[in-house]
């Protein structure tokens, strides 16, 4: 191979035994030279392949039942967004991984799965899955606890509701991160038998509910049958007749296409369904101080921005829900004090029998939810009005 640069007496195979002893001379001092030159071809061309791509020191698996379409729902831009703020602020040493569709699997079971943090370190769980993992959640479930959007955000979003998550790290190994609006929040019934105009309505309904004994309490108060059935089999049980009807937020209603096997729906608001963003506690341990407040810091802005897209699911949801099911009906606010009138009685004394001394807990909850509702219709008119 020629190497440009080499004197040519390096090479020189002349016989003079002066010429030789100047040749060989040159040679060996050409030899110092030469090998400078080759490493540094070797760097050069080194220079040019692609870099070694480091490894990321850890990864979260975030499991959810919703699709990972960013349109239809609020928890998969929400987690989008999460992954860009934790991966950039990090430099991708902590991978940010989303799986919808259950994909990993149930609530429950990818629920089990992330108390240890091995395969799944995050998941996203429906008030009724919650409450298995966390049972006081089930306050949270109580009938008309909003009387709007604002009030429900800003109370989920509240140092007292933190507090009040705050033991179910020690209960099932999870902790809280923050509480998405599921579908939008407020829920509408569907049914295949009857327009629901008035409570009289729901008399004899057998009406599906998530496994959650505040929801069944709730259903019967109402004169419905309430039906245990997880969320796989709602849909066939819908159209082979074992349940008339469900309750869920409009957006549901669209993304899962249930006007497909029901045919009334009446958004009627008497539940705020939610889902709650929980981290392994074991995982989360293991992160340096630095990570962890990333991650609590990206999860409150996704939270944040969930909101929004969950109340434009929702009102998308209403107005497609009026497109596609046979009969669409918004229930009166004197029929829905009628409504709450009927229900809180038995929900309040279930809530007593099943919870004791700590139900004194609901009417802290109930307390702090009025005074952040008047608060922010004080501050309302004092801005925009007054």
């Amino acid at each position: 191979m020629h190497i440009e640069g080499i004197p040519n007496a390096a090479r020189n195979s002349r016989t003079e035994a002066g010429e030789a002893g100047a040749g060989d001379a040159r040679c060996f001092a050409a030899r110092p030279l030469m090998a400078a030159m080759l490493a540094a071809a070797i760097g050069a061309a080194g220079a040019m392949l692609p870099a070694p791509v480091a490894a990321q020191s850890y990864t979260m698996t975030i499991a959810h039942l919703y699709p990972d379409d960013l349109t239809s729902n609020e928890t998969a831009p929400a987690l989008a967004h999460f992954k860009r703020l934790v991966e950039a602020a990090t430099g991708g040493d902590l991978a940010v991984e989303a799986f919808g569709n259950g994909a990993l699997g149930g609530e429950s079971e990818v629920a089990q799965q992330a108390r240890s943090g091995r395969a799944v370190q995050s998941v996203m769980l429906g008030s009724g899955t919650q409450a298995a993992f966390f049972r006081r959640y089930e306050m949270v479930t109580a009938p008309f606890l909003f009387a709007d959007y604002r009030t429900a955000w800003a109370f989920f979003d509240s140092p007292w509701f933190a507090d009040f998550m705050r033991p179910m790290i020690a209960e099932s190994g999870l902790r809280y991160l923050g509480t998405l609006d599921d579908g939008g929040g407020f829920v509408a019934f569907a049914n295949n038998r009857v327009p629901i105009r008035s409570v009289d309505d729901l008399r004899g309904l057998r009406i599906r509910v998530e496994e959650n004994q505040a929801h069944m309490t709730i259903v019967a108060a109402l004169g419905a049958t309430p039906v245990s059935l997880p969320w796989a089999e709602v849909q066939t049980g819908l159209a082979t007749g074992l349940i008339d009807g469900h309750f869920h937020a409009p957006g549901v209603n669209d993304i899962f296409r249930l006007y497909d096997v029901t045919r009334y729906t009446t958004w009627s608001g008497h539940i705020y369904n939610t889902i709650t963003w929980s981290v392994s506690e074991a995982w989360f341990q293991t992160l340096p101080r630095e990570y962890q407040e990333i991650v609590v810091s990206a999860a409150r802005e996704a939270v944040a921005l969930a909101h929004g897209a969950g109340a434009k699911i929702s009102v998308i949801g209403w107005a497609n829900s009026c497109d596609r099911f046979a009969e669409c009906y918004v229930l009166d606010d004197d029929e829905r004090e009628r409504m709450r009138v009927v229900a809180e009685p038995p929900y309040r004394e279930w809530l007593t029998r099943e919870f004791g001394e700590e139900a004194a807990l609901f009417d802290e909850m109930r307390a702090e939810i009025a005074r952040i509702h008047e608060e922010i219709g004080r501050r309302t008119l004092a801005s925009y009005l007054d």
